[in-house]
């Protein structure tokens, strides 16, 4: 700070100096004036200039150390009553912008929130004339149309449950139930719901669930093995899906494997990121980057460890680690 303290007040050292030098010149150059007295007065000067600069150093520059210790919040109270004019001008002028940022906050946190509540209550509405879709679908006797359509219908069912989730997701921790759930009764659930993908495909599912027991929310996990096993049958063909569970080192560790097309290694860092397609198969067009976001979005609170393993044209294999019993705490206080 006494550094730019004197790069701001260097115009006015500058004249001070100045002046010295000036009434050494005249003594100098005048014979009739006393050179060691104007010498005298002189070293006086710089004297008291210098003891009057530290001086002020400390009251000028006590308002801007604290300007540079606010931690520019909308919390205003660090700030004490300025001592000079020109600093009540800059109080008044951050306490304005202040306030100013403050109102732009609220009104655009309001439309926000608005535009959130309209989505949500637009999905819940949409889903109702897709239920009657579904119904009239399954009543089809074109057994050529009825599985296009079926998988047309889920995929807008799917893309409409992610955009539920993504808009519920910042406030999860306000509906997390952490109890036991039982693995096989979630599994079975969104395996039947993907049955019409499966059967065209010749996907079968092979389940071993040496752990039956998890400790996390059911209605969550229910939309994680959603996305994962939407993404297994999305990407395989003739093949069964691999689902098992085991304890490890004190997790219920579960692993959901395909053998489909596989997750190109230099594309295995970024599955995670909002929005990322992989760079294999980009021509097909039907993935929106957005489900293995949100399932790392949702495991995170819930403290579900996610890991994939892939082989290109082999398959790709997730690992989700449950937390330990004694976690239970650490999740709920959240």
């Amino acid at each position: 700070m006494i550094r730019k303290y004197i790069k701001e007040k260097l115009s006015w050292l500058l004249l001070l100096a100045g002046l010295q030098i000036i009434f050494l010149f005249v003594a100098y150059v005048d014979s009739s004036i006393p050179f060691l007295s104007v010498l005298y007065i002189v070293g006086l000067n710089i004297m008291v200039c210098t003891a009057f600069v530290f001086l002020r150093y400390h009251k000028e520059t006590r308002f801007y150390q604290r300007m540079c210790a606010w931690d520019e919040v909308y919390d205003l109270s660090t700030f004490k009553e300025a001592n000079s004019p020109f600093e009540r001008m800059v109080q008044e002028a951050v306490n304005a912008q202040t306030e100013r940022y403050r109102r732009e906050s609220s009104a655009n946190f309001q439309l926000l929130e608005q535009e959130k509540d309209d989505l949500l209550s637009w999905i819940h509405e949409v889903k109702t004339p897709l239920t009657a879709m579904q119904l009239m679908i399954e009543r089809l006797t074109d057994e050529t149309l009825k599985p296009k359509l079926m998988y047309e219908w889920l995929r807008v069912h799917h893309l409409l449950d992610q955009q539920l989730h993504q808009k519920r997701i910042p406030f999860m921790r306000n509906d997390l139930y952490i109890e036991m759930i039982r693995l096989e009764p979630v599994l079975n659930k969104e395996i039947q719901a993907l049955k019409s993908w499966c059967i065209p495909k010749r996907i079968g599912f092979d389940v071993d669930l040496a752990v039956e027991e998890v400790l996390t929310d059911g209605k969550w996990l229910g939309f994680i093995l959603r996305q994962l096993l939407t993404n297994a049958v999305k990407y395989s063909e003739n093949s069964d899906i691999l689902i098992q569970s085991r304890e490890t080192a004190g997790h219920t560790v579960l692993i959901i494997e395909d053998h489909g097309r596989g997750i190109d290694p230099k594309d295995l860092p970024r599955i995670y990121d909002k929005g990322f397609t992989s760079t294999t198969g980009r021509q097909e067009g039907a993935a929106t980057g957005m489900g293995l976001y949100l399932t790392k979005q949702v495991a995170e609170p819930l403290q579900i460890g996610i890991h994939a393993d892939s082989m290109l044209g082999e398959g790709t294999a997730f690992t989700l680690t449950f937390p330990r019993k004694n976690d239970f705490l650490r999740i709920t206080g959240m």
